[in-house]
């Protein structure tokens, strides 16, 4: 059994995700879900979250599906190889610009691909830190100035890992009442009982925290509370805003990312200081977490500098997508945890 800071999963995975965010590359993308596979079937452990990874697969396949619908019936990239050709409605003069049906080209369909598969390996990134990670030790590792939202943060991060063990827990129960029914069917007599199964355990764990002491005050002055939101709040704006440069190529988001990082953790410490609260065996940033963490993030280094025109493969005119030898081995670097993530 694999146990690791779950925090360490959480920057294995966002660091695979910022790497899939870089490219539309269908080769890139199919090697990130291919690392993230196999990670997740080797390092998971018997939990009743494990099997979450799958689940989101299978909306990634969703996903995919209709970024190819809707480009087919709204159009977009359009191309010379014209496939076939939808009934258009006509639109008013002041929706010019904007279609619905008409001509559906090779080269816009195989763009809506690359943008649906990009989305779907986002997707399932965020998918395996949740079948890798515990969600309740990630919480015992949360900053002591994020205390008294720790209630609401253990429902909203357990409700996804819930929903995957719900799902089976009523699927279970159907079977053994002789109800066989599949498709449309089953979903539809199964979303109910899952969505209330779900957010009833998350409540549950979230009250049994409240009767232990989490989400009460501590005290601290409306001063020191206003000062410590202050930074919190403009370091998180910071973080967004270079992330967005990053991510769009531009690298005077550096300077904004390093600024707002800055000052989240001073405004977590401000407030860490000020809450008289200790925790029962925290988890400690072992060698081998902080290596798992940095094999995910090396590959979202390579890739944000990266300049291969590889990385975004033309489709008008379309052209066969080309595997980049640099960022394919910075994707392959986030298999590290197969070979030295397994610790008891």
């Amino acid at each position: 059994m694999v146990k690791l800071h779950s925090g360490a999963w959480w920057l294995w995975a966002l660091g695979l995700a910022t790497a899939a965010g870089r490219t539309t590359n269908p080769l890139l993308l199919g090697l990130v879900l291919a690392v993230a596979g196999v990670v997740v079937v080797t390092c998971r452990a018997n939990t009743p979250w494990a099997g979450t990874y799958g689940v989101f697969l299978k909306f990634g396949l969703l996903i995919i599906g209709l970024r190819v619908l809707v480009h087919a019936l709204l159009g977009g990239v359009t191309g010379p190889t014209v496939l076939f050709t939808l009934p258009q409605v006509p639109l008013p003069d002041w929706a010019q610009g904007i279609r619905v049906g008409g001509p559906v080209s090779a080269e816009g369909l195989v763009f809506a691909l690359y943008q649906g598969l990009l989305l779907a390996t986002i997707l399932s990134c965020v998918g395996a830190a949740n079948a890798l990670a515990n969600p309740r030790r990630l919480l015992r590792s949360l900053p002591a100035a994020l205390y008294e939202v720790s209630v609401a943060v253990v429902v909203a991060l357990t409700v996804a890992p819930q929903l995957v063990a719900s799902a089976r827990s009523v699927r279970r129960a159907r079977q053994l009442r002789g109800d066989t029914a599949r498709g449309a069917r089953a979903i539809r007599t199964m979303l109910v009982p899952v969505l209330e199964d779900a957010l009833d355990r998350s409540l549950v764990l979230a009250a049994s925290m409240d009767s232990r002491g989490y989400g009460r005050t501590a005290g601290i002055s409306r001063g020191d509370r206003l000062l410590t939101g202050t930074l919190v709040l403009a370091g998180l704006f910071g973080l967004c805003i270079g992330t967005y440069g990053l991510l769009a190529g531009a690298y005077t988001g550096w300077p904004l990312l390093v600024l707002g990082g800055v000052l989240a953790i001073a405004g977590l410490k401000v407030g860490a200081r000020r809450v008289p609260r200790t925790r029962y065996r925290p988890d400690r940033w072992t060698p081998t977490a902080i290596g798992v963490a940095l094999s995910g993030v090396v590959g979202a280094v390579v890739l944000v500098f990266s300049a291969d025109p590889a990385l975004s493969p033309s489709t008008v005119p379309l052209t066969v997508p080309e595997l980049p030898l640099l960022p394919a081995l910075g994707v392959l670097v986030a298999l590290a945890p197969v070979a030295f993530a397994r610790e008891t």
